[in-house]
C-alpha cells in the first residue's frame, strides 16, 4: 500500500525529524525554478494547518542536508540547554517506570494527585521525570468512572500547565520515589488549592 505523500505546496517532503517543540523538513520539487529544487524549513502544524518558516532553498542537495543537519544540531542543544537549567538540586533526572508508581484503576480518584505520565506517549528527548511528574489537577478524566478523559496537569517544577488522557498515566507516585525538587512545587499547590477551597467555602450562619 502506498504511502501518501507529504506535500507542502509543490515540495514534496522527504525528511523530517521532531526535536522539541521544532520539526525540521527537507522538501524536494523537481519543477522548482532554478535554485529552489530542494528546501530546508521549520514546520508548525496541527490538525487544520501547516506552517513552514525560515525556508532556505538550493538546487545543491548536500548544501540543504547541511543546513538541515545544522538546524536538527542547534534544536537538540536547545533541549540539552533546557534540561541543565531546571534546578534538579543535584538529583538524577532518569526516565520513571512503572516500579515507580502505584497502578490506577478506574475506581481511582486521581484528584490533587502526584502521578506519572507514561513515557511512550512523550517525545524521546522528554522521557526524563521532570516530564513525567505531575500534579493532577482537574478533569473529567481525574474522577473515578468518569466517560471523560481529559486530565489537566501541572508540572510542580516549571508551573506549565498540560492536557493528557487518562489512559496516558502510567500510575501514582509512590511517596517514596518523590524527589527533593519536587517536593516544593507540590506543596506549593496544595497551599494554592486549601486557599481556592477556604475562598469558595460557604460561610456559616
Amino acid at each position: 500500500m502506498n504511502k501518501e505523500k507529504r506535500m507542502a505546496g509543490n515540495y514534496e517532503i522527504i525528511h523530517a525529524m521532531q526535536i522539541g517543540d521544532k520539526e525540521i523538513v527537507i522538501g524536494e520539487d523537481p519543477a522548482a525554478a532554478p535554485g529552489q529544487q530542494y528546501m530546508c524549513a521549520f514546520c508548525e502544524q496541527n490538525d487544520f494547518f501547516a506552517r513552514y518558516e525560515q525556508v532556505l532553498s538550493s538546487d545543491d542537495y548536500a548544501e540543504i542536508v547541511g543546513i538541515f543537519g545544522w538546524r536538527v544540531t542547534e534544536s537538540a542543544e536547545e533541549i540539552r540547554r533546557t534540561f541543565s537549567e531546571l534546578d534538579l538540586q543535584g538529583e538524577q533526572n532518569p526516565m520513571l517506570t512503572a516500579a515507580n508508581c502505584t497502578p490506577i484503576t478506574s475506581d481511582d480518584d486521581l484528584n490533587n494527585k502526584v502521578v506519572v505520565i507514561r513515557p511512550d506517549v512523550l517525545r524521546r528527548e522528554f522521557r526524563k521525570a521532570s516530564s513525567q511528574i505531575k500534579i493532577c489537577d482537574g478533569g473529567f478524566g481525574a474522577s473515578p468512572n468518569s466517560r471523560g478523559s481529559a486530565c489537566y496537569c501541572v508540572n510542580p517544577l516549571t508551573g506549565e500547565t498540560s492536557r493528557f488522557d487518562r489512559m496516558d498515566i502510567l500510575g501514582i507516585l509512590k511517596e517514596d520515589q518523590i524527589p527533593k525538587w519536587a517536593q516544593a512545587g507540590i506543596l506549593k499547590h496544595q497551599k494554592k488549592r486549601e486557599k481556592q477551597a477556604q475562598k469558595h467555602k460557604t460561610p456559616e450562619r
